[in-house]
């Protein structure tokens, strides 16, 4: 067959764009022979000149430059989009699937005790829109207020170039420090704080530093994309979700090569599921104010892989069962059993995704008396068989094939 000319216009500074690069490089191992045109770039470069006499097959890109953006769209060549929003919603996209990613930080600091809740992002950063209004509904559906940062709708004026750039790439302007710490210290504490990605949430992180805020005592603040330099060198270290760009990249390859072989897709946009929540110190705390519920929440945390039963747990405490029962059901949202048996699951969904261990031993080291019962209740609370989660979280390139056929 002819090699396909694909024009790949991704940003490599960060951790996402070079993991969509990685997912283009798993989809070209398999499936023939493209010819990649592309250079080192950031998000708000202009139009390379190589692209301007360029005639090719496709593009895949991540661009936010709007010059940059309407050449591209004048190619006359099919075009995918790998964007959190994609700027020409007429055109096939890949996208994380931002109702998910909200669901697993709600989900993430309500397991800590959490009830107080906020989103920051930019002014000027108008791709992540649909991430903070679906955290906000997540948390208003949940009984529950998010406090969303002014300063990132304020006079509905569109942003100005430099605060569009601010927003991209990652510098944070006086402006806008001065309005994020007067917003940051009106807030009530303990408050769980996402950030509309992990350069904002370093940014966050520096500001309470300088402001006298504790992170995470008083803010617990966690990112999105997981870039594993901009996390580490975050003071406290910054818990992130990791959004799958590699995943999204060997997707917007499949759909790229599907569009250019004229195939009709059943969907134009496709939403990749995020991989997980990867905790660091930014999110380690506990905002629970009732210290032997706190206490109970620990011990949970610490031994429930021990086969410890809800009597364990109050004589921990220091209180009797039903009054442990009552009080934290009320600051929790779940009684003491169900977050025994919460710990047990995700730590049985580690073990299954990360070793060869068999579900006997990892029965018993899950604290479920019996291989028949922890196959049952898994099935119950996951949706699959411990089988079928082990073949799904150990295969990503079959998972990714499989997903492949979805469009």
């Amino acid at each position: 067959m002819k090699p396909l000319n694909v024009a790949v216009l991704i940003e490599t500074s960060g951790a996402c764009g070079r993991g969509m690069l990685l997912g283009l490089a798993d989809y070209m191992r398999g499936n023939g022979q493209w010819i990649i045109h592309r250079q080192e770039q950031s998000l708000m470069d202009r139009v390379p000149d190589w692209l301007r006499a360029w005639r090719g097959d496709g593009v895949l890109t991540r661009m936010e430059n709007p010059e940059a953006l309407d050449w591209i769209r004048n190619l006359k060549v099919p075009v995918v989009q790998i964007h959190d929003t994609p700027p020409f919603p007429d055109l096939p996209s890949v996208s994380a699937n931002n109702g998910s990613i909200a669901g697993l930080v709600f989900e993430h600091f309500r397991e800590r005790g959490f009830r107080h809740f906020a989103f920051c992002g930019f002014h000027g950063a108008k791709g992540r829109d649909d991430r903070r209004d679906a955290f906000t509904r997540l948390v208003n559906k949940s009984g529950f207020h998010c406090h969303v940062f002014p300063g990132e709708t304020r006079a509905a004026a569109a942003p100005t170039t430099s605060e569009a750039e601010a927003a991209l790439l990652g510098y944070l302007t006086a402006d806008d420090r001065e309005l994020v710490v007067q917003w940051l210290t009106k807030l009530p504490k303990p408050i769980g704080l996402m950030a509309c990605n992990d350069i904002r949430g370093q940014q966050l992180t520096w500001v309470c530093h300088s402001a006298g805020v504790a992170v995470p005592d008083e803010i617990a603040i966690i990112g999105v994309h997981n870039d594993d330099v901009l996390c580490e060198l975050s003071t406290p270290a910054l818990s992130s979700v990791a959004s799958n760009a590699r995943r999204a990249g060997h997707q917007a390859a499949v759909v790229l090569a599907r569009v250019i072989a004229g195939e009709r897709l059943p969907s134009r946009h496709v939403f990749v599921e995020p991989a997980g929540i990867v905790a660091r110190r930014s999110t380690e705390t506990l905002a629970v104010e009732d210290r032997q519920v706190a206490t109970a929440v620990r011990f949970i945390h610490e031994r429930a892989c021990s086969g410890i039963a809800v009597r364990d747990v109050a004589r921990a405490a220091a209180m009797s069962e039903r009054t442990l029962e009552r009080r934290f059901a009320t600051i929790m949202g779940r009684s003491p059993g169900e977050e025994i048996l919460r710990v047990r699951i995700n730590k049985a969904k580690q073990l299954l995704a990360e070793t060869d261990f068999s579900l006997n031993m990892i029965a018993e080291k899950t604290g479920f008396e019996y291989t028949e019962y922890i196959s049952r209740i898994f099935k119950k609370k996951v949706g699959v068989t411990p089988g079928r989660f082990r073949t799904r979280s150990q295969n990503a390139a079959a998972a990714d094939k499989l997903a492949s056929h979805e469009f």
